[in-house]
């Protein structure tokens, strides 16, 4: 072997290495969508009322303060587990009681907390929202949130 390198030899090595990685990116992606697709995602509970939460949590623009499955603004607490911590996860009409009270409690005007604005939501908005927030309850997040909080 040579001990200089030639520039055809430099070129190869440049080709080669980028198509492998290339490749290895490519695989990589395929996997992550189908682990995403079929294994994490519970598509059997997402349901109209469901994607109707999600359209609400959007249109409130709800991640400008709340992270969602750690996506979003860190300035209020995570909701992808929010269910989960209130203890309603096993019972919807449970959880549309909590949570309505809870919007309809904002912003509580307690001193020196953040204050979440008043939405003024009706009872279908409030239950929409709450089936999304069940449903990503159910999402496979590989252990995240790190703890129960977020």
């Amino acid at each position: 072997m040579r001990e200089v390198m030639t520039k055809s030899m430099a070129r190869n090595v440049f080709y080669g290495g980028s198509l492998f990685f290339i490749v290895i990116f490519l695989g990589l992606s395929i996997h992550s969508h189908i682990y995403i697709v079929n294994v994490s995602t519970d598509k059997a509970g997402l349901t109209e009322t469901v994607a109707q939460g999600k359209r609400i949590w959007e249109r409130k623009a709800c991640v400008n303060c709340h992270t969602i499955l750690g996506e979003g603004a860190y300035f209020a607490p995570e909701v992808g587990n929010v269910m989960e911590r209130w203890g309603v996860t096993d019972d919807p009409e449970a959880a549309f009681e909590v949570m309505k009270a809870w919007m309809d409690s904002q912003p509580s005007g307690i001193e020196g907390r953040r204050q979440m604005p008043q939405f003024n939501l009706t009872d279908d908005e409030v239950r929409a929202l709450t089936q999304f927030l069940l449903w990503t309850n159910t999402i496979d997040t590989q252990g995240w949130p790190p703890n129960d909080a977020g």
